[in-house]
């Protein structure tokens, strides 16, 4: 049996993945470079590369800035031939052992998305009388004990020997390049490298079985769960169930993300939250977008102060910022806030408190002053500077794409 390595030197394998891309949210340009890697066959000194046994190039470590918080993450950025390989190999190995996977496990699956996880848990019925508890697995893809997800990988990938000692090597090759210089450290399955997807999914798959026969409502999103049940102290018991589990697998929780929920207050999960049949975008994840706002004003405002701008180039540079941010296709694989969350809610309720504040920040950029005189700048000035309404865009949507989906990898 050919491994999946050796499909990767078939044209037509490129090509269906290059028609595959097209028909999803992705840039021009991320559509342009992928053409041209096919037409020039870039992919082939990779794979005979691999086929050789040499060793990969050493991925760069790379520390960015989350969206929606101030906080940083670190991801592992492997040198763009490799890491276009690594691309199609990734969607293919997710095609091959979806079967292996709990149908409670929505993260990075073909055909699956975070919109099926929402609308599977808000469908269920009684929903609106069950209590809930949401956790985070913290720096989930970093902290893998790589000698623990090992056995795993040959398990699964028995039939396919050459693709489990590739990526078995990938895994137990220690050093990275930080800067310049190459360091060793402790890099889980690396973060923001295409493969990350599937051994994150890999690495918890007898914890989903095992979860999923426990009587109660679970699902999982990657470094996300979520379980519910019409007993809240059942619930207690799912959470302390969870931490013991997660700690055998040498992985920890997220304090700050920890979260009960009861029928009066609803649920929240993936950025979403769940209220009387309304879904909409989580309190806490407005609260971090409006934090991003608010720290981005104050800096053009220096930014402004400093350089004796003029007011209308710092809020032109905020509405570049945002609009880049919610609303436009991403030049990586990552989705753009609004595929993320626009197929899912059905309120536009958060929408428009986002877009009130979006508003007040170019005012203030405008204006240099937060008392009523700020008003003077109409709502039409905004729009002729680039600004992009949330609620329109929302409905523009809604209206044009109902069923757009978001991809699988």
């Amino acid at each position: 049996m050919d491994s999946l390595l050796d499909k990767l030197y078939r044209k037509q394998c490129w090509e269906d993945f290059l028609e595959y891309r097209s028909s999803l949210a992705r840039s021009k340009s991320d559509l342009e470079e992928l053409r041209s890697f096919i037409d020039s066959e870039s992919y082939i000194p990779v794979l005979n590369s691999i086929k050789r046994g040499d060793p990969f190039p050493l991925p760069r470590k790379a520390v960015i800035s989350k969206m929606s918080t101030g906080k940083k993450r670190t991801v592992y950025i492997y040198p763009e031939p490799e890491n276009t390989v690594l691309k199609l190999l990734t969607h293919l190995i997710l095609r091959k052992y979806d079967r292996i996977f709990n149908d409670s496990l929505y993260s990075f699956r073909p055909g699956v998305t975070a919109k099926d996880a929402v609308r599977k848990l808000s469908g269920t019925r009684n929903i609106r009388n069950m209590y809930s508890y949401k956790a985070d697995i913290s720096n989930y893809f970093n902290s893998i004990p790589v000698d623990r997800l090992i056995p795993m990988i040959r398990e699964v990938m028995s039939d396919d020997p050459l693709l489990c000692s590739f990526i078995c090597g990938l895994l137990l090759e220690e050093r990275v390049y930080d800067g310049g210089t190459a360091i060793t450290e402790q890099k889980g399955i690396m973060a923001g490298t295409p493969i990350s997807s599937f051994l994150a999914n890999l690495y918890l798959r007898d914890a989903d079985e095992y979860f999923a026969g426990q009587g109660v409502l679970y699902a999982r999103y990657s470094d996300d769960v979520i379980f519910m049940s019409p007993s809240g102290e059942r619930i207690a018991e799912c959470a302390g169930m969870f931490r013991r589990v997660l700690g055998e697998y040498g992985l920890s929780i997220n304090p700050d993300k920890e979260e009960f929920g009861s029928p009066d207050t609803g649920w929240t999960f993936l950025g979403f939250s769940y209220r009387d049949r309304v879904i909409d975008i989580a309190p806490a994840t407005i609260k971090k977008l409006k934090a991003k706002m608010r720290r981005k004003t104050r800096a053009l405002m220096r930014w402004r102060s400093r350089n004796e701008r003029d007011p209308e180039q710092a809020a032109k540079a905020f509405i570049r910022i945002f609009n880049k941010k919610l609303l436009d296709i991403p030049e990586d694989s990552e989705l753009s806030w609004s595929l993320w969350f626009f197929p899912v809610i059905n309120t536009d309720r958060s929408l428009h408190e986002i877009d009130l504040y979006a508003q007040e920040c170019l005012r203030y950029l405008l204006s240099g002053t937060r008392t009523k005189s700020r008003y003077n700048i109409r709502y039409e000035q905004l729009k002729a500077l680039g600004y992009r309404n949330l609620v329109h865009e929302y409905h523009l949507f809604r209206d044009s794409a109902p069923e757009n989906k978001d991809p699988a990898d």
